[in-house]
C-alpha cells in the first residue's frame, strides 16, 4: 500500500511539473514539436518524467502486493495530489468543497488500507490474457470512433477508453509470471500490457488537448478502476482481512467519489487569481473554432 500511495504522490506532482514546464516554453510560437522540446530542457519536465518513471516501478511493486482494487483507487487518488500540488506551486484556488474532497480521498484510501488483504493467488483463466490483449486493441478501436466525435461525449468516450487502457496494464502486470525471455516474450499478458498502455496514453492526451479536462478524466477513473477490481476480485482471489469486506467496498467508493470531484486536475489547470468556480468553467470550456 506504502507503493501504491508513492506512486499516486509521483503521478501527481508529475502532473504540475510538466505543466509548469509546458507553459514556460509554449510562449515562444512553433507548434507541438517544437513545445514539446522546448519543454524536455527544462528541470521541471525532467523532473516530471523521472516521477512518472518512478510512480510506474512503485505501481508494479504495488500490484504484485496488494489487490488491485486497492492500487486503482490509490493512483486516481494522484488527482488529490495534483490538486494539492498545484495549490502551492501554480496558486490554484481551492474551494471548500474540493478540499473537503481531498479529505474525502484520504479517508477512502485509510479505510482501504485497513481492509484489504495480501494479493489473490490465482493466476486466473488461461483465456484472460487473450481477452486483455483483445480489449486493448479494443481501446485502439475505441479511439479511433471517439474522435470523430465532437464535445463532451469525444472527451467522455476518450477518457473511458483511456481508463480501461490503463485498467489492461493493471491485470496484465498480474498475470505476467515470468521474466525468463522466451516466457515473457510469448506471454500474451506481456503484449496486452504494452499495448494497452500506448492506447491509453494515446487517447487520454487526445481527450485532453480537444475537450473538457473534467469529462475526460472522470471517465478515465472510473474505467481504471471498477473493471480491474471486478477481474481482481472474481477471478485472481483478490480478498480483504476477515470481516473487513463492507469497509474496503466503502473505502473503494470513497476515494473514487473523491477523486471524481476533483477530475478537474487530471490535467494542471491554469494559475488563477479567480474563484474555483470561475477556473471550473475555463478548465471544461470546449474549443472554438
Amino acid at each position: 500500500m506504502v507503493c501504491a500511495l508513492g506512486a499516486a504522490v509521483c503521478f501527481g506532482t508529475a502532473t504540475v511539473f510538466q505543466a509548469v514546464a509546458a507553459r514556460a516554453a509554449g510562449g515562444q510560437g512553433g507548434g507541438e514539436a517544437a513545445l514539446l522540446l522546448r519543454a524536455v530542457r527544462q528541470w521541471r519536465y525532467a523532473a516530471g518524467l523521472a516521477l512518472d518513471g518512478l510512480g510506474f516501478v512503485l505501481q508494479i511493486l504495488a500490484l504484485r502486493s496488494v489487490p488491485i482494487y486497492a492500487v486503482g483507487a490509490a493512483l486516481a487518488a494522484s488527482l488529490a495530489v495534483t490538486a494539492v500540488v498545484a495549490a502551492r506551486l501554480l496558486r490554484v484556488r481551492l474551494s471548500g468543497a474540493e478540499w473537503t474532497a481531498v479529505g474525502v480521498v484520504c479517508a477512502g484510501l485509510a479505510m482501504l488500507g485497513l481492509a484489504s488483504g495480501a494479493e489473490g493467488d490465482r493466476d486466473g483463466p488461461a483465456w484472460l490474457p487473450y481477452v486483455l490483449l483483445a480489449t486493448a486493441a479494443g481501446v485502439l478501436l475505441l479511439g479511433a470512433v471517439g474522435g470523430r466525435l465532437s464535445g463532451r461525449p469525444r472527451a467522455l468516450l476518450l477518457g473511458l477508453g483511456a481508463g480501461f487502457g490503463f485498467g489492461v496494464v493493471e491485470v496484465a502486470v498480474r498475470l505476467v509470471n515470468s521474466l525468463r525471455p522466451y516466457a515473457l516474450l510469448t506471454d500474451p499478458a506481456l503484449y496486452a500490457l504494452l499495448l494497452g498502455g500506448g492506447a491509453a496514453f494515446l487517447l487520454l492526451t487526445s481527450a485532453l488537448q480537444r475537450g473538457s479536462v473534467t469529462t475526460a478524466t472522470a471517465g478515465m477513473v472510473l474505467g481504471e478502476t471498477l473493471g480491474p477490481a471486478a477481474v481482481g476480485v472474481i477471478w485472481l482471489g483478490d480478498r480483504t482481512r476477515a470481516g473487513l469486506g463492507p469497509l474496503a467496498v466503502l473505502g473503494f467508493a470513497v476515494a473514487v467519489a473523491g477523486a471524481l470531484a476533483l477530475a478537474r486536475f487530471g490535467e494542471a489547470p491554469e494559475p488563477t487569481g479567480g474563484s474555483s468556480a470561475a477556473a471550473r468553467e475555463e478548465a471544461d470550456a470546449e474549443p472554438v473554432g
